[in-house]
């Protein structure tokens, strides 16, 4: 059995979510509700994330840290 949950959400978040909704109605031409539309969004496996992302070892991420942080106050 399913428990329901009441959250709150602003505004313009429940009229995008209702506009996904809308447009996943459309996709699969059959009734879509929010939790639908919600579980639509959740990514099903952990994998699907692979390959997102930049690995680096600490003396790179160190470096672009440093430069990214070097910063000169500009002359008058």
């Amino acid at each position: 059995m399913t428990t329901l949950k009441t959250i709150k959400i602003s505004e313009e978040n429940y009229k995008w979510l209702v506009s996904y909704a809308g447009k996943l109605q459309e996709r699969t031409q059959e009734p879509v509700s929010i939790d639908k539309a919600l579980s639509s969004l959740r990514p099903q496996k952990l994998s699907m994330y692979a390959g997102m992302w930049k690995e680096y070892d600490d003396k790179k991420l160190k470096e672009k840290l440093k430069r990214g942080w070097k910063w000169e106050i500009p002359s008058f």
